[in-house]
């Protein structure tokens, strides 16, 4: 994975492809220019637009782009600091996750029952981390578990109309244990939780 293209289409007559394909050409170094020359023969052949703005040759692992929500690019084994070449759930991914939790603790949404609530969060939680279980996942699963907590918690004290404890209402035993909300850093990384 020495050198990327990132290329958008455009539908063009005739060829029905989604209103926009992303696409990531890997090649050796030296051989980026002409995979993106070919790469722009083959789409004036296929009647599509490339768009010149998302297209971009990107050297890895001194730089990293995202594709399909993921970033990829320069890692660190947490252990040894060694560096490798790895995928993570990107920054926008877990912004949209971020924004959904958000959503959905409302406190105007506090008219549902905790269980239901608790379910959707957990329907969410699995279905982003069933997605998002490749490559290093550890950072993204502790913000989002450390997020969901706070919101759940706040919500919980808007629908009981409790006031903030110095002890803390609502420990995360009570989250994950009596209310039962998946914690993402305990699961495992096959696909076995995801149906749990």
């Amino acid at each position: 994975m020495k050198r990327e293209c990132h290329v958008r289409f455009c539908e063009g007559p005739g060829v029905k492809l989604p209103g926009a394909t992303r696409l990531v050409i890997l090649c050796r170094r030296g051989k980026a220019e002409e995979a993106l020359h070919r790469m722009r023969e083959i789409m004036a052949r296929l009647r599509l637009t490339v768009n010149e703005e998302k297209t971009r040759i990107c050297k890895v692992p001194e730089s990293e782009f995202e594709f399909l929500g993921y970033t990829f690019g320069r890692m660190y084994k947490r252990t040894t600091g060694q560096v490798y070449v790895g995928v993570r759930p990107s920054k926008k991914s877990i912004r949209r996750m971020v924004e959904k939790i958000h959503a959905m603790t409302q406190v105007s949404a506090t008219w549902q029952a905790t269980t239901q609530l608790v379910e959707q969060l957990n329907r969410v939680l699995r279905g982003w981390a069933n997605y998002f279980s490749v490559g290093t996942t550890r950072g993204a699963y502790r913000a989002l578990d450390n997020y969901t907590a706070v919101r759940l918690r706040r919500w919980l004290r808007h629908k009981h109309k409790l006031r903030r404890k110095r002890g803390g209402t609502y420990p995360l035993s009570h989250l994950y244990g009596h209310i039962g909300l998946v914690r993402l850093v305990q699961l495992g990384r096959g696909p076995s939780w995801v149906k749990a």
